[in-house]
């Protein structure tokens, strides 16, 4: 990706062709001799001559490259035939056949010394021109050394640089200086293609020889900007410093033992082992609440005894050390979201290339840690989100142009804590998504009846994208159209106890946020009882606890709904939810009913239950679908007593109830 925006950048054409010639060497030892073959073919074409001449074809055929490695290896680790590199070895014929640009060749001049170490003004207004779809060039001539005038050399110079164009930096900049100087350095804004800026350039017997090249992009940030500035002088003078041969091997010996005690620090462990040691953990906390209730039956009957405070100190010391074990082993499965989001700038490039539009991706957060489990299983969710913003969100650049947008559209990955709970947010800045339309084509498909979709609220109408099979492409492309992955996001994360969360502004941009549990370990949950049997939801997901009275309850369209404040809240009795069917014993009427208002993000339903019984740890236990074959429990737990406590699927409840009711309107 790099390569791309910056061709004629030589580090990274070592860095490509190390990375190549490993992967050659590697291949040949293991047998793999198809990709040894084409990694070595691989090589010819990573040099700065082909480079120069064909910088963004070179990119793209390393990143075929890319794709066809991946490929072989896959099929090699399967032990299947490879598949065939001929696609990949045309492509590499292909450059190194083709004629370069006449202009490359003559005006690479790679033997003009010159450094284009311009000021940070001087880059910023590079990266202004640039980004207004400017050609910028740094332009090194040799003055002849035969020329008499050096100065009147200098200043024809100077007029044939202003005739190419804009010169936004010069060195040097006044005619006395240039008295005695041999190279002249520029950077030129033009709207002229390089052969003629080169032919302009080579002034008969004023000018020797000269170099060309495109000015790279500049970082957009100008903090970033500065930073590479420092970095760039800090590199110079540390160049300057000549070592002695005795303090460069005494380094070279550090540096190499100081990466093997960080190898020697590092251990790889399988999955499975951690697994075993978050299941003891769980076990553990299941023993402490059982040691806790055994303490409080011991308190009841033998209150005065001394051995009761001996009891409850050692309790309160295990306690604490098992929390910090529990604590150690989810930060062993604690990985940085970085790992997930590295795959999405290529995602982005491919999407924009294949719809010929000009977007650029950025990323924050990418420290924020997640249970490895729940983020392998969101990669497959955030590409399709991250696919559609690329084809749907964004427009065009003649579309944002007439907007009075930049051409150039932006998808914003971020990620960041939020309580126990992580947030991933797929932004963008495109047109956004009309509620309206969704309400016409939801009718279309035969989703919703016309009076059904008049009704619905825009936050429904826009969660009516992740039904199965819905689009609203006009017509089905390599990238989206078949109604396939928006379902996909709402089901994983329906499985992950999460939930997924949608708003948008029309003509400014659309907003997704994922949010999922830290960890599927263990969770915070308040426990409650309805007709005898014990349920729990996570603590996070609860809004707040209030007791009320039968009048206080009315019904609208066949269903219960309380007026709390100035919130209508719609009820909901599991004795009504005919999914569940652990619920005993007839329901009986109360003077009083506690109702738990459960919310996720603006969305808000009312839980009614018989009666409160506290907040506890929970470790939890997946169900098979034998035992329990309802969508709306996500497991179960075992209190201290043996009790089984069933928890409940809150997002599950959600998108059931949202399909026949709007939740949580505001009066």
């Amino acid at each position: 990706m790099a390569l791309e925006k910056h061709p004629a950048d030589e580090e990274l054409i070592r860095g490509v062709r190390r990375a190549v010639h490993t992967l050659k060497g590697d291949s040949a030892a293991c047998g793999f001799n198809k990709l040894s073959e084409i990694a070595h073919e691989l090589e010819d074409i990573l040099t700065m001559q082909v480079a120069r001449s064909h910088g963004a074809k070179l990119a793209e055929v390393v990143l075929a490259a890319v794709d066809a490695f991946e490929s072989m290896l896959s099929a090699y680790q399967k032990e299947a035939e490879p598949p065939s590199a001929a696609p990949l070895r045309t492509l590499i014929h292909g450059l190194l056949n083709s004629p370069a640009a006449p202009s490359q060749n003559a005006a690479s001049g790679a033997f003009v010394p010159a450094q284009f170490e311009w000021s940070e003004y001087e880059r910023l207004m590079i990266s202004e021109a640039l980004l207004r779809g400017e050609n910028v060039y740094n332009i090194a001539l040799r003055i002849d050394q035969n020329s008499a005038m050096r100065a009147a050399a200098f200043q024809l110079v100077r007029n044939t640089l202003h005739a190419c164009g804009n010169v936004i930096a010069l060195r040097p900049e006044d005619n006395q200086a240039a008295a005695s100087v041999e190279i002249v350095e520029a950077a030129v804004a033009s709207a002229h293609p390089l052969d003629l800026v080169s032919h302009r350039c080579h002034i008969p017997a004023v000018v020797s020889d000269v170099r060309i090249e495109a000015a790279a992009q500049a970082e957009s940030s100008q903090h970033e900007l500065l930073g590479a500035l420092l970095d760039e002088q800090a590199a110079k003078i540390s160049s300057r410093v000549v070592e002695s041969p005795e303090t460069a091997t005494s380094k070279q010996t550090a540096g190499a033992s100081a990466v093997a005690a960080l190898a020697e620090s590092t251990l790889r462990v399988e999955a499975s082992r951690i697994e075993a040691v978050m299941n003891l953990v769980g076990e553990l906390i299941i023993g402490k609440s059982m040691l806790n209730r055994t303490l409080a039956e011991f308190d009841v009957h033998h209150a005065k005894d001394p051995v009761r405070a001996k009891l409850a100190e050692t309790l309160g010391f295990q306690s604490r050390v098992l929390d910090e074990l529990h604590k150690c082993v989810l930060k062993i499965r604690m990985v940085p979201v970085e790992q997930l989001f590295r795959r999405f700038p290529r995602v982005v490039r491919d999407v924009a290339k294949l719809c010929g539009k000009d977007i650029a991706l950025e990323l924050s957060g990418e420290n924020t840690d997640l249970d490895k489990g729940i983020l392998d299983a969101l990669a497959e969710p955030l590409t399709h989100l991250v696919r559609n913003a690329a084809d749907h969100g964004i427009e065009t650049a003649s579309e944002r142009l007439t907007a009075g947008k930049p051409a150039r559209g932006t998808i914003f990955l971020n990620a960041y804590h939020q309580g126990t709970q992580v947030v991933i947010e797929v932004r963008d800045d495109g047109q956004g998504i009309d509620p309206d339309q969704l309400r016409q084509h939801a009718v279309r498909a035969g989703l919703l009846s016309a009076e059904d979709a008049q009704r619905i609220s825009n936050s429904d109408a826009l969660n009516l994208i992740f039904e199965p099979g819905f689009s609203t492409a006009s017509e089905v492309t390599e990238v989206s159209g078949r109604g396939v992955g928006m379902d996909v996001v709402r089901t994983v994360l329906d499985r992950l106890k999460g939930t997924v969360h949608i708003s948008t502004d029309m003509g400014k941009g659309t907003t997704i946020q994922l949010r999922v549990p830290l960890t599927l370990a263990s969770i915070q949950t308040l426990l409650f009882r309805v007709s005898g049997r014990l349920f729990a939801v996570p603590l996070s997901s609860v809004v707040e606890i209030t007791r009320i009275s039968e009048p206080e309850i009315h019904k609208v369209d066949q269903r219960e709904v309380l007026r709390l404040r100035d919130q209508i809240l719609t009820l909901v009795r599991l004795e009504g939810l005919n999914r569940i069917h652990a619920v005993e014993g007839p329901a009986v009427k109360r003077k009083k009913n506690f109702v738990i208002v459960i919310g996720i993000a603006e969305r808000r339903f009312g839980l009614v239950v018989d009666s409160m019984v506290g907040e506890e740890e929970l470790v939890i236990k997946a169900l098979p679908s034998d035992i329990v074959s309802s969508d709306l429990v996500s497991g179960a737990s075992i209190l201290g007593d043996g009790t089984v406590v069933l928890i409940l699927n809150v997002p599950a409840i959600l998108t059931k109830l949202s399909r026949s009711v709007s939740l949580g309107a505001i009066a």
